[in-house]
């Protein structure tokens, strides 16, 4: 029997209901692939945990996490919490302190889902956006000076280390790689108008590419990029962008797969020193909390994502093909899909087809 770790974060809003909603299909996929067992351990950092304490987490959060195997987020926000409260002092931590470097989000369009882009199917819509996850824009470095004068200011550096852009790019480079991959690499950039950390990155997309020459490599300034997610999607293979490049790209790839709601994110610390996290793309959506209605399908294909990264490949791909089966047979899917039914039952009913096809 393999056991596994699994710190639960539901956080606020809506990410209690489908973080509940992910581990009953994880214990669903358990029962039916024998020899794997999940400890969880659930943990109330959330905004209310912060209205109440004043911190996202305790003190030694970090240190009672890093004995899991992994870490499955709900969602954060909450209106009352600034968004940087609720991200430097939960989400950040945990990608930094773990080195989760590696931000992985699918751009794949399930069976059952319509894409709102004209005459898109699955074939046209599949490939991984690879996101760093440490550094670039997101680099705590700056500050504020006379505020409250006419002479307010604000500063924000951006950081791209040699060592941070090479382990993303080598990790995009393999995975382009794989079986089943097209070898087929685009990373973002805005040279032409960034003129320092840009041409950095460019400089090692070269370098990295000489040791992948099988790989074919197209480096795209982020507004053609951006557009080419629409125009183009089927052209894609593996994309590579810095933090903030990326996470606006995956927004776009998720809003043409059907939305925020199905789409799912992995945090990842390749070498496996550190648990990696997984969450979904969606916030804690405060208007539709605790009314039974957000759709679970992100949390879901997060805990697909999970039991890839553990090593278990063949309950991963159970769940993945039990959502596409219940999303593709529509009749129990939640509002935001067309349908009537609850979270609750849009989690049942997933269950329900992994046990029929055990």
């Amino acid at each position: 029997m393999k056991h596994y770790g699994i710190a639960l974060i539901p956080g606020d809003g809506i990410g209690v209901d489908v973080i509940r909603e992910g581990t009953k299909v994880l214990d669903a996929v358990c029962e039916l692939h024998g020899g794997i067992s999940l400890d969880y351990e659930t943990f109330d950092w959330s905004c209310e945990y912060y209205l109440k304490h004043g911190v996202m987490m305790p003190d030694d959060g970090l240190d009672r996490l890093k004995g899991f195997d992994a870490i499955y987020l709900g969602a954060v926000g909450y209106p009352g919490v600034p968004d940087h409260v609720s991200l430097w002092g939960l989400l950040l931590p945990i990608r930094r302190r773990f080195r989760q470097y590696i931000n992985i989000r699918p751009v794949k369009l399930l069976r059952g889902i319509q894409s709102p882009l004209a005459g898109r199917g699955a074939a046209d819509l599949d490939f991984l956006v690879i996101r760093e996850n440490n550094e670039g824009e997101y680099s705590n470095i700056g500050g504020r000076m006379y505020e409250g004068t006419d002479q307010d200011m604000a500063i924000q550096n951006s950081v791209f280390t040699r060592a941070g852009v090479e382990r993303v790019l080598r990790y995009a480079f393999r995975l382009a790689q794989e079986k089943g991959r097209r070898k087929r690499l685009t990373a973002a950039t805005k040279s032409n108008g960034i003129n320092h950390t840009m041409p950095f990155w460019d400089e090692y997309v070269r370098n990295i590419h000489a040791e992948f020459p099988d790989v074919d490599v197209n480096i795209v300034h982020i507004d053609a990029l951006s557009a080419f997610f629409v125009t183009r999607p089927d052209t894609f293979d593996v994309v590579v962008a810095s933090n903030l490049f990326g996470d606006i790209l995956t927004d776009l790839g998720a809003a043409i797969i059907g939305g925020l709601g199905i789409a799912p994110s992995g945090n990842i610390n390749p070498e496996k020193e550190f648990p990696s996290m997984f969450e979904p793309v969606h916030g804690s959506a405060p208007d539709i909390a605790g009314k039974g209605i957000a759709n679970p399908t992100a949390a879901i294909w997060c805990a697909s994502m999970m039991m890839e990264h553990l090593g278990e490949a063949e309950a991963a791909h159970a769940i993945l093909e039990a959502v596409q089966d219940v999303l593709e047979e529509g009749t129990i899917v939640t509002p935001d899909l067309g349908g009537k039914a609850t979270t609750a039952e849009m989690g049942d009913a997933i269950c329900r087809k992994l046990r029929e096809k055990g």
